[in-house]
């Protein structure tokens, strides 16, 4: 649409929905506000279901729009959920509940509509719809505030509710249209159809009258045209009371999609979302209508015109007659509320945060400078360079009002502290001093050179960025909360919005058309992997990790197109409805902190936490722009790994058995602190990262970053930082590591075109590898360009710059003149140019590089000094999926692992007095609860399973039949089992299967079982592994015939080399299937000593063909991405070696 349609009726949406209304409305708002624009409109409302999720985007669009130069206004509003007073619902709800057979926990979660089903009366579910509109700030607060209180506890069940009572409190600068067919006045038509007119106009009269004692002229009727007897009804009936009333009526369109011909798109949405559910009303789930006239509407924002005629369409149609000049002021009547009660203002943006930080009578930048001092003095820094460093740093930001937001961050820090270990450092901000003095970073960016510009400049735009990492963001979360005001007040996890993706689409939309499960299934299976190579491959890509967009998968993969080509219809609405919202979740670590935030944003409660209704994050930055900051409390494993072995250390070197936090933190910041620990240790950079030590060493987990570590040799920190920012996509695809190692081998023989080229690129033989480098080459080499500049240069190089042309070329003259007088021809300054652009892309942060490699070295130095203590904190933080090759990797650097022990064990890896043996942790046992464990570690020792089982010490309803059956088949009672019974499944029957509750049933068990034995090796080792999620690899295989396999050139499957195509596995699983053609194929579930877990496909299988599970086999495989491993002959290709 390219030209605007001029409508004569003046019109204006005042009852819109958006796809923030899920699998109900359809479009992002700025979709809707664009066609609104075209179609004739100049202002559009935006009134979601229960929420304001979508004013963010709304606003957003408004300034692209008038940046544009449209002129055009958005109406701030919400379609709230009401009834008459929460007191009586609630004692309604709660003698519903108490009568009802079936007792339900209280439901949160992500709203979405059922309009066509809450009519049949329900108290678990009663509400009533109703348009709220902002006139201007105040009413728009008052709104936020409503929707805030309608999703607390007490008024929340399944939907968030408001009523008379907080709408009196709240009402100032609303106004407020009783919506549509589940409005309050059709509530009561309802409620009382079988009766007679008369009875439903009294009812609507008195709600009417409730309204109107509220918000007076600001309450409005609403009626709205479409093809059900109901509506033509009821809008009758709506008139006359409003007439009676003395209540003016606004026409409606209740949009819900942006465009015409999207409603059959919508309906599939909606489908989608209520899948498995019974339909709506009149729906037939398996089909979707032909066209709107069988559906009996139209929800696309139609203009005045449009109005009209759905007006004369449906009335002629339900043959229901109209006062035309009525009709038509009701229509009217919505332009003049949206340009003459409603103001044009876009919402307050003032930046919030927290007042509480600024001790009364200060400035924020008085309180600030105070405690960076302070901080000064508590690090002992007295140097010249400090101090003037920190003004520097000082000065920007009093210039930019970022005081308070350091404050702020100072606040959590400390908090965070006091319980628990927290990072370096992450980021840009590593590279500020005030953030080193105040304790919200470790690493001494002047010690390291870290450039503060590349942080914060002086005309920059937009707030710091701080990224903090912790052991445990939840609890940290919930310490704030406690302290500062109870979460959903002041402190406010920050929400993600959660979209539909390409392949559940698919996998839906072909569900409900009847596509084969197996059709589905292919193309789903096969679509990334076409795309990914060729969408790398177009992008210059050659390693790493890349994710092919939503287009890139649709141009690159061949079985995508012919599957869209057979299925257009499936094609259709997979464009239309991709990116469309699915659900609400939270963001993993973003939190808002601000007095009073139920005020200033419409919050909301997902899965029963109460969150902030926008995001912020790499795809959308919509809490900012309205003047809320995002503070980013990120969990990170490694410090609780490094927590764990400090609580090793001191309990077997300083007999501390319970170490408290105090004395964790203590000896971190004695022994491992950047402060005071040696990063030029070269014993530990020889020993660990030489040597290929790599056991939780941390962001050394990928083999290819381990390969590339060990050819780089690092010895310290900066050569470090290099080999982590040298390890990404992009850098790997121009060859930068063969090219590092080549030059750092050989460092004479790399050439320098100055000695400043020289100065700044030495420390990285030559190679521009940090962004950095690039400013500071800019800097020194250019005519007066600053580090800001500088700074500036690296984003206008990149695709992704901010910056224009203009900006570009005129530091290119700069550089030039520069490197001119410098002596440097022409030709030598653009070849230096040239070399920063190519670079300017693949250029890595040296401060999070430096602070991230400073918490390598930690985990390096903690793994020399402390093997076993560190190897126990490894094994307890490593995820269940990798246990197992964690097990693995602990048996090849020489410890031995036995089984958990009802004795021994404890709630994390213990160290056996030998200090070269690991026990098994009893939590690592499935269906052994907390409770359970606590029982046997306060009554432990036990000498024999009668002090297990009768003890009276022990609460048995805790420790219980269940427990007693894992425990045994999971050989933490193996120590119990005496010469009275023949073998462990004896003992499993007599004392866990048939629990006795006596002695003397227990002897009787004894004989009675005796013939049971042993469990065979295989049901012990299957016992194990399904109980531990640890399959004991070393148990079929000992570690001297990996080590043999590895010499002779045969890997694991999880290191497959197509050239070699050798490889060995353990089959833990044959599937037997059948091909299209009735051909019987096998696939061979398998893992290795890293855990991985393969499936082989087996294709021509015989008769005779046998694999045995759990044994060790030698197999010659083929690979292709599209079926994954392969083989075409199991007699020829698998050989069983135990």
């Amino acid at each position: 649409m390219t030209n605007r349609i001029e409508s004569k009726i003046p019109f204006v949406g005042l009852h819109a929905h958006s796809g923030l209304s899920p699998f109900d409305g359809l479009g992002m708002p700025g979709e809707h506000m664009d066609f609104a624009y075209e179609n004739g409109m100049n202002a559009h409302a935006l009134t979601d279901h229960g929420h304001m999720n979508g004013l963010s985007f709304q606003v957003e669009h408004l300034k692209k729009m008038r940046s544009d130069g449209k002129e055009f206004k958005a109406i701030y509003g919400c379609e709230s959920y009401f009834i008459k007073s929460h007191r009586k619902w609630r004692k309604m709800y709660e003698e519903h509940k108490a009568n009802s057979k079936r007792r339900k926990k209280e439901e949160y979660g992500m709203v979405v509509e059922d309009e066509d089903r809450q009519r049949k009366f329900n108290p678990l579910n009663v509400r009533r719809h109703l348009v709220m509109l902002a006139q201007n700030q105040t009413g728009l607060n008052n709104l936020f505030k409503l929707v805030s209180d309608s999703y607390q506890p007490e008024n929340f069940y399944r939907y968030p509710r408001m009523d008379f009572e907080m709408l009196d409190k709240y009402n100032e600068g609303l106004i407020i249209s009783t919506a549509c067919l589940s409005g309050p006045l059709f509530g009561d038509f309802w409620k009382h159809k079988g009766e007679s007119p008369d009875h439903v106009l009294a009812a609507m009269r008195d709600t009417i009258a409730q309204f109107k004692e509220i918000f007076g002229d600001r309450f409005y009727g609403e009626i709205q045209w479409n093809d059900i007897p109901e509506q033509h009804e009821g809008n009758a009936l709506i008139i006359q009371a409003c007439m009676e009333m003395g209540v003016e009526v606004i026409s409606t369109s209740d949009s819900h999609y942006p465009r015409p011909e999207l409603w059959k798109d919508r309906e599939m949405y909606r489908r989608i979302g209520w899948a498995g559910k019974a339909p709506y009303e009149g729906q037939d789930a398996n089909r979707l209508p032909e066209s709107t006239d069988e559906l009996g509407y139209e929800l696309y924002p139609r203009n005045g015109d449009q109005m009209w005629d759905a007006y004369k369409k449906y009335s002629k149609r339900q043959r229901t007659e109209y006062d035309d000049t009525f009709v038509r002021d009701s229509i009217e009547r919505t332009h003049h509320i949206a340009f003459d009660r409603c103001e044009d203002f876009v919402p307050n943006s003032e930046v919030r945060l927290p007042e509480f930080v600024v001790p009364e009578g200060q400035t924020a930048i008085q309180t600030l400078t105070t405690q960076a001092l302070s901080g000064m003095k508590k690090k002992k820094i007295t140097d010249s360079e400090y101090v003037d460093r920190l003004k520097y740093e000082l000065n920007i930001i009093k210039e930019r009002g970022f005081a308070q937001y350091f404050l702020t961050m100072k606040a959590i820090s400390d908090k965070a502290q006091e319980e628990m270990l927290v990072g370096l450092g992450r980021g840009s901000a590593a590279g500020s001093l005030l953030s080193y003095v105040l304790d919200i970073t470790q690493v001494d960016p002047i010690k390291y050179e870290l450039q503060f510009e590349r942080f914060l400049t002086k005309g920059g735009k937009g707030y710091p960025d701080i990224d903090f990492d912790v052991e445990e963001p939840m609890q940290l979360k919930e310490q704030l909360a406690e302290e500062w005001g109870k979460i959903g007040v002041n402190v406010v996890p920050i929400s993600n919005f959660n979209t539909l993706q390409l392949r559940s689409l698919i996998k839906d939309i072909g569900k409900f058309y009847g596509v084969p499960f197996a059709e589905v299934n292919k193309v789903t299976g096969v679509m990334m992997k076409e795309a990914t190579p060729k969408a790398k491959a177009a992008h210059g890509q050659t390693a790493g990790v890349y994710t092919p967009t939503f287009d890139e998968v649709k141009e690159y993969s061949e079985t995508l197109q012919a599957f869209f080509k057979r299925y257009p219809e499936v094609a259709t609405h997979v464009d239309n409805l991709f990116g469309n919202m699915r659900s609400i979740s939270r963001h993993a670590g973003g939190i808002v902190v601000a007095e009073n935030l139920d005020r200033h944003m419409p919050l909301i409660n997902s899965g029963g936490v109460i969150q902030t209704p926008w995001s912020e994050g790499q795809n959308v930055r919509h809490l900012e722009p309205l003047g809320f900051i995002k503070f980013d409390l990120l969990g990170l494993s490694t410090l609780r790994m490094i927590s764990g072995a400090i609580r090793h250390i001191l309990k077997r070197h300083q007999g501390i058995e319970e170490p408290t936090f105090e004395q964790v933190r203590d000896y971190y910041n004695t022994h491992l602190h950047p402060d005071v620990i040696d990063f030029d240790n070269q014993d530990v950079w020889r020993e660990v990262f030489h040597k290929g030590k790599w056991a939780g060493i941390f962001q050394m987990t990928n083999g290819g970053a381990q390969k590339f570590c060990q050819q780089a040799q690092p010895e310290s920190l900066l050569d470090f930082a290099a080999v982590t920012a040298i390890f990404r996509p992009g850098p790997l695809s121009a060859k930068a590591h063969s090219l590092y190692v080549t030059n750092k081998t050989n460092p004479g023989q790399v050439h320098y075109d100055h000695p400043i080229i020289k100065e700044v690129l030495g420390e990285t033989y030559g190679l521009l590898v940090f962004q950095e480098q690039l400013a500071m080459l800019a800097h020194k080499l250019g005519k007066d360009i600053s580090l800001d500049e500088g700074n500036l240069l690296r984003k206008v190089l990149t695709k992704k710059g901010t910056g224009k042309d203009e900006v570009k070329d005129g530091l290119y003259k700069k550089f030039v003149a520069g490197c001119a007088e410098h002596g440097l021809s022409k030709a030598i300054a653009d070849k230096q140019w040239a070399n920063m652009e190519f670079f300017s892309g693949y250029g890595f942060n040296l401060s999070h590089a430096v602070s991230y490699g400073a918490v390598s070295f930690q985990c390096a130095w903690l793994s020399y000094y402390y093997p076993v203590e560190w190897m126990a904190a490894f094994l307890d933080k490593e995820p269940e999926d990798k246990k197992a090759g964690a097990i693995n990797t602990a048996k090849s650097f020489g410890f031995e692992i036995v089984p958990p022990s009802v004795n021994k064990s404890g709630r994390v890896w213990e160290i056996a007095e030998d200090g070269k043996t690991l026990i098994q942790p009893l939590a690592g046992i499935k269906g052994l609860g907390d409770s359970a464990i606590d029982q046997i570690v306060a009554n432990r020792p036990f000498n024999s399973i009668e002090e297990f089982i009768f003890n009276e010490n022990i609460t048995y309803s805790k420790l219980n039949k269940k427990s007693l059956d894992v425990l045994v088949r999971s050989k933490a009672l193996d120590e119990l089992m005496d010469d009275r019974f023949t073998g462990m499944k004896h003992f499993w029957s007599a004392v866990a299967l048939d629990r006795p509750r006596k002695e003397k049933n227990l002897e009787e068990n004894i004989e009675l079982y005796s013939p049971e034995g042993d469990f065979s090796e295989e049901e012990k080792l299957e016992h194990f592994a399904s109980l531990t999620g640890i399959f004991p690899l070393h148990e079929i295989m000992p570690q001297h015939i990996q080590d043999n396999l590895m010499s002779r050139g045969c890997p694991p499957i999880s290191e497959y080399d197509p050239d070699l195509q050798l490889v060995w596995l353990v089959p833990r699983e044959v599937v037997r299937r059948k091909t299209k053609n009735g051909k019987d194929y096998w696939i061979i579930h398998t893992t290795d000593s890293n855990a991985f877990n393969a499936q082989i496909r087996c294709w021509g299988v015989k008769d005779t063909d046998r694999i045995s599970l759990n044994k060790v086999y030698v197999a010659k495989l083929e690979y292709n991405e599209k079926w994954g491993f392969s083989t075409r002959s199991i007699g020829k290709n698998f050989r069983r070696l135990s």
